[in-house]
């Protein structure tokens, strides 16, 4: 992947395999294709996670179109399909992930499905020219790269008023007492969104987002 920079792993890294958590295609198998920046959801995190989404959605996930921006193993947009979502978009440039996905939703006949072999950022300069949407957008990318800084602001555009942006990160997006410095990163990183769920297994964070647009067009309902 060029600009997502994954790259074979070493030999002494040997492919493994993650399963689905729930929905129509509950405890079938993804094969996950080893290299570096590829890091699949683990099932413990995608089932936290995905509890979350599904008591947000009133457990109606028949009417939301998902965007899985890097998709990778397909783990999280597969995922939502499995549970009932109505249309999934799985984006991933790194060849051998890219494959392996055709092959993982031909294997589960995921009509629903969409793959498109593409550049994160340059399908975010796309989709929002084209003032495409999406009820529920899953954030997943390398770890240590910027990526959140980059595309952040654009999934405002891309995602729907009261849709849902779930993020992956090697760091916590909610500030902590007694780091200023960090604190103010965090702040301007999240300029426009608010945290409404958020944990953390192992090292990696995880979170819920929501578009903070929300809190300001309710007061002016209420006015």
């Amino acid at each position: 992947m060029k600009n997502q920079n994954r790259k074979p792993a070493s030999a002494s890294r040997a492919n493994h395999q993650i399963r689905i958590i729930g929905g129509q295609w509950k405890r079938s198998l993804l094969s996950v294709i080893e290299a570096e920046g590829l890091r699949p959801t683990p099932d413990r995190v995608r089932e936290t996670a995905f509890n979350w989404l599904t008591h947000l959605l009133d457990a109606d996930w028949s009417q939301v179109s998902c965007l899985d921006l890097f998709a990778g193993s397909g783990a999280l947009g597969l995922e939502a399909a499995s549970r009932g979502a109505r249309q999934v978009t799985l984006v991933e440039a790194y060849t051998p992930a890219f494959q392996q996905l055709l092959q993982v939703r031909d294997k589960l006949q995921a009509s629903q499905c969409t793959l498109l072999k593409a550049d994160a950022m340059r399908f975010v300069e796309q989709a929002v020219a084209r003032g495409e949407q999406y009820g529920v957008i899953f954030l997943d990318p390398p770890f240590s790269m910027g990526w959140l800084e980059k595309i952040l602001p654009a999934c405002q555009s891309m995602l729907q008023p009261s849709g849902y942006l779930y993020v992956e990160a090697e760091f916590s997006l909610a500030p902590q007492a007694g780091n200023p410095v960090d604190d103010e990163k965090i702040r301007q990183l999240l300029a426009g969104w608010q945290v409404i769920r958020a944990d953390k297994a192992g090292s990696v964070h995880f979170h819920i987002l929501q578009r903070s647009i929300l809190q300001h067009e309710t007061h002016e309902n209420q006015a």
